[in-house]
C-alpha cells in the first residue's frame, strides 16, 4: 500500500523505492484513526465503495466491486467505532451479522474507553427486520433499533421482547437523521461509523450531518443501473469537503474526505 495524500517524503519518493508492502492493521488504524472528540462531541463517518463509473452495487450488493485490501480498510473502520449505522434494507441485502471482537484492536479499544465490539444500530421506520436473526439474538453488543415515535407498536415490542435497545429520533414513523446522530452519542457512542445503504448516507448528507466520508474508489467499470454511493433528497448547495488521506493499493484508491 502507497500513501499518495498528505504528501510525505515517502510520497515523493521515486517509484521503485515506494512503500507497496501490505499495511498492519496498526498503520491502518492510525491512518484512519478518529479526530480527537471534545466531551460532548461526536463524529460521523460514512464508508463506502464505488466503481470508477460511480456504482455503489453490482447485483444489489457491494461485495463484487470491493476486494481484500477494501475489506482490511472495512474492518479496521469497524473496529475503531463505537457504533455501526445501517439501514434496514442493507441489514436485509447484505447479511447483515452482529460486529465481532478482534484481537488486533483489543488493547486499542480498551485504550479507547470501548467495549469489545461496536454496536450496531439498524435505522428502519417499519421494523420489518428478521428478529431471529443472530444480529438481534446473540450480539456480542446488543443492538439497537433506531425509529420514529410512530413506529408500529407490536414491532417494538418484538424487538425489545429479544433485547433489542429501541431509540426514537423521530416524531413520526420516519427518523430525524441529525436526531439519530444525538441520541446515539447520547448513549456514549460517540465515534459513529454509517455502511449505508445510499438511501441512508443521502439522508445523513442532505441532514448534514455526515462528518467524513471515507471512500473506496474501486479500478471497475460496472454500467447498467446501479445505485450511486448516496441518494434521496438533494442539498441546496452541494457539501465541500476536504482530502484527509489518499492510499493506494492494486488500483484501488482509499480516500478519507473530512467536513471543512
Amino acid at each position: 500500500m502507497r500513501r499518495l495524500f498528505p504528501v510525505t517524503d515517502q510520497t515523493s519518493a521515486s517509484p521503485q523505492d515506494r512503500d507497496d508492502r501490505e499495511w498492519s492493521l496498526d498503520e491502518l488504524a492510525e491512518a484512519y484513526a478518529y479526530p480527537a472528540l471534545k466531551a460532548d462531541g461526536h463524529w460521523l463517518r460514512a464508508n463506502m465503495v464505488s466503481t470508477l463509473d460511480g456504482a455503489a452495487q453490482h447485483d444489489g450488493r457491494s461485495q463484487p466491486i470491493s476486494g481484500e485490501t477494501d475489506m482490511r480498510v472495512f474492518g479496521t473502520l469497524r473496529a475503531l467505532a463505537d457504533v455501526v449505522v445501517v439501514g434496514a434494507e442493507t441489514v436485509r441485502q447484505e447479511g447483515y451479522r452482529p460486529a465481532r471482537a478482534r484481537e488486533a484492536f483489543a488493547a486499542r479499544r480498551a485504550a479507547s474507553g470501548q467495549g469489545p465490539a461496536p454496536a450496531v444500530a439498524v435505522v428502519t421506520a417499519s421494523l420489518d427486520l428478521d428478529f431471529s436473526l443472530p444480529l438481534f439474538t446473540s450480539p456480542l453488543v446488543p443492538t439497537l433499533v433506531v425509529t420514529g415515535a410512530a413506529a408500529p407498536a407490536d414491532r417494538v415490542a418484538e424487538a425489545v421482547s429479544v433485547g433489542v435497545e429501541v431509540v426514537v429520533a423521530g416524531e413520526g414513523a420516519g427518523v430525524d437523521p441529525a436526531r439519530a446522530v444525538r441520541e446515539l452519542a447520547a448513549r456514549g457512542l460517540r465515534r459513529q461509523l454509517t455502511e449505508g445503504g445510499p438511501r441512508l448516507l443521502g439522508q445523513f448528507v442532505a441532514a448534514d450531518a455526515l462528518d467524513e466520508l471515507c471512500l473506496t474508489i474501486s479500478p471497475m467499470l460496472a454500467a447498467g443501473g446501479a445505485q450511486r454511493i448516496a441518494g434521496g433528497p438533494s442539498v441546496t448547495v452541494p457539501h465541500r469537503l476536504a482530502p484527509a488521506c489518499v492510499l493506494e493499493e492494486a488500483g484501488f484508491l482509499f480516500t478519507s474526505y473530512r467536513r471543512i
